[in-house]
């Protein structure tokens, strides 16, 4: 973490995650290309669903990041004690808060459902898909606390494993569910359940062999109020952001809705593109999280700022790139999803060139939150976290359809990013400014 040249550490531990972002990303691409074989409806209900499932993500990457951000800065000042007590208190309130939002969700199922922009054909099939999604929650949000402690300790490759095997067996098993077994979108729900919950096993097993530097034990975890809050707090910023996305994927469905289930379906087709996208970058900036706390931790701010300064840069060119492999192949990309409806195909396809145009300032949005929260400034971080889909997307996703129609509800989302990009930006130069004077602070000391 301390030798090592920067831009090479941050792409070491970032391609894994990445990686594991990516599986993640394709397994729910997957999953919604093999449903889109049982009609609009079912794809619909994909994204639907999808927003249910970004609020148990959330969970766990809420308390994974409240756990993490602070780890990699114990580690880097060699406070053992505390990282360990923070990592099985982590995974321990995983557990919990996700098994109580599984219960109330499920108790809830209906109206929660009509709330994230259900129509009534796709109702029936997003109840069943959460029915069986929700018994997985749990299993959902602790792997991703436990892929966030992996990484502040610089073993991604670990966690790309273990969220990768799972996402690559869903790949497998999930079609043989859906039509071999004939359980319909039943058969996508339970292969998901099943492999969230294999690679659960998998990161915990790394932890209960006793592999990694931390240490995780049922008898670790605080009965100390001020350290959950300490989770809660430090976490807040990813709660904020992965919270508002889910209430921006309900948002846009109930607006999607107003043009029929081939709006919603194609909308969800075209967020399941970007999650792709977007797997690069959140990999990108979660390798480089670790690298600036720890070097944060331990006072090496000229490689705080390389860090900061070579994930920019990589983060810039990697979504040009695939910002403009996704605008030249829009209609390539849409039509793969054998949807067999043209006006899926229409409005996807604008959708995702819309999308792709604002790819090259996402890096700006994606950092300038990460940079703040991974050091501890909490309201600052969970302030940009809340620009792209709360500050700027939702005001814009309730007021452009009533202006200019279907296509408000296709570019709202990039008319945030750009709204994003001038509020994190600033505050990602005030970052970059602070670095420089402690840098020269240090230089004129020795």
């Amino acid at each position: 973490m301390t030798r090592e040249p920067v831009a090479g550490l941050v792409l070491k531990l970032g391609i894994p995650t990445m990686l594991s972002m990516l599986v993640t990303a394709l397994y729910n691409t997957a999953s919604t290309y093999y449903v889109s074989y049982l009609g609009t409806s079912a794809v619909g209900a994909m994204g639907v669903v999808f927003a249910l499932q970004t609020i148990i993500q959330a969970i766990g990457i809420m308390i994974g990041q409240g756990c993490a951000s602070q780890t990699s800065r114990l580690l880097g000042a060699q406070n053992y004690v505390k990282a360990n007590a923070l990592a099985s208190s982590g995974l321990f309130l995983s557990l919990v808060f996700a098994s109580v939002f599984g219960l109330i969700a499920f108790v809830l199922m209906e109206p929660l459902m009509m709330i994230m922009g259900a129509t009534q054909t796709i109702l029936p099939y997003a109840e069943t898909y959460s029915e069986v999604i929700l018994l997985a929650a749990p299993f959902m949000a602790a792997s991703f606390t436990l892929n966030n402690l992996l990484r502040s300790e610089g073993l991604a490759v670990i966690g790309m494993i273990g969220l990768g095997v799972g996402g690559i067996l869903n790949i497998a098993i999930c079609p043989i569910f859906i039509f071999v077994f004939n359980w319909g979108i039943a058969g996508a729900a339970w292969a998901t359940a099943l492999c969230q919950f294999i690679s659960f096993l998998i990161l915990l097993t790394h932890y209960l062999r006793g592999k990694g530097t931390m240490q995780m034990h049922w008898a670790f975890v605080s009965k100390s109020p001020s350290l959950y809050a300490s989770i809660f707090k430090n976490g807040m910023p990813s709660l904020t952001r992965n919270g508002l996305g889910a209430v921006a994927a309900s948002a846009l469905n109930l607006m999607a809705g107003q043009y029929g289930d081939a709006g919603v379906a194609a909308m969800s087709i075209v967020g399941r593109v970007m999650m792709i996208t977007n797997a690069f970058l959140i990999g990108l900036g979660q390798g480089y999280q670790p690298v600036l706390g720890y070097n944060w931790g331990a006072k090496l701010f000229t490689r705080a700022k390389a860090a900061l300064d070579a994930t920019i840069t990589i983060g810039m060119v990697m979504m040009a790139v695939l910002g403009s492999i996704g605008f030249i192949f829009a209609e390539e990309v849409v039509s793969f999803f054998e949807t067999n409806d043209p006006e899926v195909l229409a409005i996807g396809v604008l959708a995702l060139k819309l999308h792709c145009s604002a790819a090259l300032i996402i890096p700006v949005n994606v950092i300038g939150n990460m940079s703040y929260q991974v050091l501890g400034r909490a309201a600052i971080g969970t302030l940009l976290a809340a620009t792209r889909q709360g500050l700027f997307f939702l005001p814009l996703i309730f007021f452009l359809p009533s202006q200019i129609g279907l296509l408000g509800v296709q570019c709202a989302q990039p008319l945030a990013e750009v709204g994003a990009f001038c509020v994190c930006g600033y505050f990602l130069w005030h970052f970059r400014n602070e670095l420089n004077y402690r840098i020269s602070v240090q230089n004129y000391k020795y």
